[in-house]
């Protein structure tokens, strides 16, 4: 094979991995986003208006009895 050939197929496999590499990078962000903080609700925000709900949740309760 000339070195054009040569050349020609390293280009190939390099864009080829490329693609694939791009592809999962691709997947994995989508997957954390849907796995992360603003998606399961671990802000800071969002765990105090959590612990507000059950305290009003609890404080029903107790006005009932």
């Amino acid at each position: 094979m000339e070195v054009q050939a040569w050349v020609a197929v390293a280009v190939g496999v390099m864009a080829i991995l490329s693609g694939l590499y791009a592809a999962v990078r691709f997947v994995v962000r989508a997957i954390m986003a849907e796995i992360g903080p603003e998606a399961n609700g671990s802000s800071i925000k969002e765990q105090v208006n959590r612990l507000e709900a059950r305290l009003d949740h609890i404080y029903t309760i107790l006005l009932e009895r």
